[in-house]
């Protein structure tokens, strides 16, 4: 009696794999278990690497297990190990930078193999000058869209620098590069090894092909504080400094200093430039800068605070305080009108009418509103419309009439790094580093995403590139391109 009743109770089991929704469930909870059991019993293959092709999510018949990847090649779970202690340890951060790693590679042998990118369907210089000839483009189409062609079909080529240092320049880091407004001169911002940062001038008008070689002009100024921002200042003339704002660091406050670019060996090209005023203003805790060109607002610059924008006198030292709601993480000053427009943490773009007193009201000109923390403001010539990115990754072109996003352009990175925005009106295209370390270059006029161009080193937070795009690389005869600093490297894009 007990052995028939056993027998029917293991007849019974066997019997529920008919119904067709058993089988399936049953199937699943077998497959889980076995997924469970295999990382437990699979300790001699740990050591293996595991594909970074694709992940849980990639696989949407796999299950997703916490603690677990599975590898869709070797059709297995692996341990994800949180810790730092263990010989291989296997973790998500680490398994997204595999992929980031291969994808960069994948991207950079694409480029070196394929020569010349495609920036648009049909897009090319025969059909371009077809369609011109035919009269369906007009003269200021025909060259923005000779200037995306051109942009598209941009190669990387490294730059040599000279240097009177040469071991500074195998171990000091590229932090921050701004070329000058006739981009002729390049300031850099460099980390040093031991500590602290150093500036340079790199003098560009060597940079021409076939032999890219560039000089870099250093002087004994260093500060082992951050520099959170950095622009050229035309005080004496055309960017004649370079204004500085550093953080404050234990009992030193922090503070804006206007550095003479004559300071640096022979980098300005008139001879016989007389040394310019080095000055320091005692600034605390400056997140931005401007520099005035407005006739109402001359010799004048501006910071921005905590909940407050500075803007100070340089000659008169006398300044106008501006209370805000948020931290001022962008600024620009507008060239016809008396303006000065501000992004904030909050997402907020606000311009600042300067012909109101600190302590009158109205002054808030125009008010904008992002959903993130703003990086960048960008002013385009006719001071119609402005361009903003935040840390969401969103870049924007406002009209300034309408108060309305106009152009969004799209594939941006940026999770919470502070990065600038770069606009080239005369070429019609939009450049950009996102924290994924991929430099994206867009059509100003329709959004049309151009390049995108990955790092020649591997991808790292700490290694995001700094750019700069010019018209006329290394003054007014040089030709267009890209300059990325990089690590202890510099590239140059420059168009074929």
């Amino acid at each position: 009696m007990h052995k028939s009743s056993w027998q029917n109770r293991r007849h019974g089991r066997r019997s529920h794999p008919q119904n067709p929704w058993f089988r399936q469930h049953g199937s699943n909870e077998r497959h889980n278990a076995g997924a469970q059991q295999s990382p437990r019993h699979s300790s001699h293959c740990d050591d293996e690497a595991p594909s970074t092709s694709s992940g849980t999510a990639g696989s949407s018949s796999v299950p997703d297990l916490p603690g677990y990847y599975y590898d869709p090649e070797k059709k297995r779970y692996f341990r994800l190990l949180p810790g730092h202690n263990n010989c291989n340890p296997l973790t998500k951060e680490s398994i997204r930078q595999k992929e980031m790693e291969s994808k960069r590679l994948q991207l950079l042998e694409q480029e070196d193999k394929q020569g010349k990118k495609i920036a648009r369907l049909g897009f090319n210089a025969s059909s371009l000058l077809q369609k011109s000839k035919l009269g369906f483009l007009n003269v200021t189409s025909y060259c923005r869209l000779a200037h995306e062609l051109r942009v598209s079909c941009m190669q990387r080529k490294k730059v040599q620098i000279q240097s009177s240092d040469p071991s500074a320049l195998a171990s000091d880091r590229f932090n921050m590069i701004l070329a000058d407004t006739n981009s002729d001169r390049l300031f850099t911002v460099n980390d040093v090894k031991v500590g602290g940062s150093k500036y340079g001038i790199i003098n560009l008008r060597g940079l021409k092909t076939p032999a890219l070689r560039v000089h870099m002009h250093e002087n004994l100024y260093f500060t082992n504080r951050k520099v959170n921002a950095v622009c050229w200042a035309s005080l004496n003339h055309l960017d004649s400094h370079i204004l500085l704002c550093l953080m404050g660091i234990a009992e030193t406050p922090g503070c804006a200093t206007l550095l003479p670019a004559s300071l640096f060996v022979s980098s300005h090209p008139a001879g016989g430039d007389r040394p310019g005023m080095l000055c320091s203003f005692r600034i605390p805790g400056a997140w931005s800068c401007a520099w005035s060109l407005n006739i109402q607002a001359n010799n004048c610059f501006s910071t921005g605070l905590s909940r407050r924008v500075l803007v100070t006198s340089v000659v008169t030292g006398h300044r106008q305080s501006f209370g805000t709601s948020s931290d001022v993480l962008a600024q620009q000053f507008a060239l016809m009108a008396p303006l000065l427009f501000n992004g904030c943490r909050s997402g907020e773009i606000f311009a600042i009418d300067l012909r109101c007193r600190n302590q009158g009201k109205g002054w808030q000109a125009t008010r904008l509103f992002h959903d993130s923390a703003v990086t960048s403001v960008q002013i385009l010539q006719e001071e119609q419309c402005v361009m903003a990115s935040d840390m969401a990754g969103t870049i924007k072109l406002w009209d300034l009439r309408t108060t309305k996003c106009i152009r969004q352009y799209e594939g941006h990175v940026n999770e919470y790094a502070h990065l600038p925005l770069h606009v080239h009106e005369e070429e019609g295209i939009v450049v950009a580093v996102g924290q994924d370390c991929y430099t994206r270059i867009w059509s100003l006029h329709d959004a049309q995403l151009l390049r995108t161009i990955p790092s020649p080193h591997p991808t790292s937070k700490a290694d995001i590139p700094s750019v700069a795009f010019s018209s006329r690389l290394g003054g007014f005869q040089g030709a267009p391109g890209l300059l990325m600093a990089v690590r202890q490297d510099l590239y140059c894009f420059s168009y074929s």
